[in-house]
């Protein structure tokens, strides 16, 4: 039995890393201001819209997996080998126009933070590319994923502001529980960038790609489900404090989040006159990470889809396809953010709104794929599976129909 478990602790920390990796860079600049908005314009009215997004997470996350543990293939490749190339670039087509937008959201996000301190964007984000890109190129696998494991350690500082800020916990516990739903544009468009914040396209394709780069297999797979299980956590848990200390201090005192500076007030509870650092350095951390984590997400589909050499294990002349589609995603999210008059903060919550817009078409195909006993064998979904998914997918839709008619009728705000 010591044995057994044993094995089972090194089977875990060897596969460890596409689940929290993810799941860490979910939450990203774009994942802490659209929480941080959600908590600050509507209280804990949104913490229900969040619990039910966390399950379908961890579901999908684990389709991914699955997926990737039974097939050694990476999305875009099983979409183009069962529905051809026309549907690869749709799909592959929408994935590049959501991570475009969450990598320009990410590039803010330094932007928002680096200016907290008068530290011009013209600075900080070419210099954050360049590092990134050094980063991922020349660096190995485990020397990235190391680095990006670190990273994640800076969100406690979240969890431990929403105690500290004396939340109402039953008022936010009932929000939790039961629905609430305010019917205007602004809102409806917010929980279209909570969902699209929390379940976002690149985590799939880039969760089912580094599984099966690791050559993680169906036999151990069980392991590979507790680091992704632990990831979708890890979001939830974040993204709820958020929530919590956002709406404990800026809803309470009517205060709007329009800058980075608004955002931070929610940490002084607990960091008092060092709020404005503790949240800037968490909103660099977090866009740091994910302005990595996101352009190796379009690479890795892409090069997978068109039997392109894949992974950052091997070197720039033996897969410069993978490396072009890296290096030009970052370099695309950099020089949007040095526009001038560019908002930070709008620019980061739009983008979370095209993720929740497109990300039905990732879910259909995952779906189809998953149901496909061809391909998956006895490890196709369940029902349970399938209907939190389909509800999800035909929500996200439903979402956006009422977004788009309630501006057309002039709805709302």
């Amino acid at each position: 039995m010591r044995k057994l478990n044993r094995r089972g602790i090194f089977l875990f920390l060897a596969v460890m890393g596409p689940g929290i990796i993810t799941a860490a860079a979910d939450n990203d600049a774009g994942g802490i201001t659209t929480y941080s908005r959600a908590g600050a314009q509507y209280g804990y009215q949104f913490l229900w819209i969040l619990l039910i997004t966390v399950i379908v997470l961890s579901i999908v996350q684990e389709m991914g997996a699955r997926m990737g543990a039974v097939t050694q293939k990476g999305l875009g490749e099983l979409i183009r080998e069962e529905y051809g190339v026309k549907w690869t670039m749709f799909a592959l087509g929408a994935l590049l126009v959501a991570n475009l937008a969450t990598t320009i959201s990410n590039f803010a996000g330094i932007a928002a933070s680096t200016e907290m301190f008068h530290i011009p964007r013209y600075f900080s984000v070419p210099t954050s590319a360049v590092m990134l890109w050094f980063l991922v190129v020349k660096g190995s696998f485990r020397t990235v994923e190391r680095v990006f494991l670190l990273f994640t350690l800076i969100y406690g500082s979240y969890i431990v502001s929403g105690i500290l800020a004396k939340p109402d916990w039953g008022h936010a516990l009932h929000s939790a529980i039961v629905p609430s739903f305010v019917m205007e544009p602004g809102y409806v468009l917010l929980t279209i960038a909570v969902i699209g914040t929390t379940i976002t396209p690149w985590m799939q394709f880039l969760t089912q790609a580094t599984v099966a780069d690791k050559g993680v297999n169906i036999r151990d797979y069980k392991y590979q489900k507790l680091d992704i299980y632990l990831g979708a956590a890890l979001t939830g848990i974040v993204a709820f404090f958020i929530i919590v200390a956002t709406a404990a201090t800026l809803h309470r005192q009517g205060i709007h989040i329009d800058t980075a500076a608004d955002a931070a007030y929610a940490l002084k509870p607990f960091a008092g006159d060092y709020a404005k650092i503790l949240f800037a350095l968490g909103l660099f951390n977090a866009s740091l990470l994910a302005s990595a984590v996101v352009p190796l997400s379009t690479a890795y589909t892409y090069s997978g889809a068109f039997g392109w050499e894949i992974g950052i294990n091997r070197r720039l002349r033996e897969a410069p396809a993978f490396y072009g589609i890296y290096t030009f995603s970052i370099a695309v999210g950099a020089i949007v953010v040095l526009f001038p008059n560019l908002h930070l903060i709008d620019t980061m919550i739009r983008a979370q709104s095209i993720s929740g817009i497109l990300l039905p078409i990732v879910l259909v195909f995952m779906l189809k794929l998953i149901n496909n006993k061809t391909i998956m064998g006895d490890y196709t979904n369940s029902k349970l599976h399938n209907i939190l998914t389909w509800a999800m997918t035909v929500g996200l839709i439903g979402l956006t129909v009422l977004w788009i008619g309630a501006h057309l009728l002039g709805l709302g705000a």
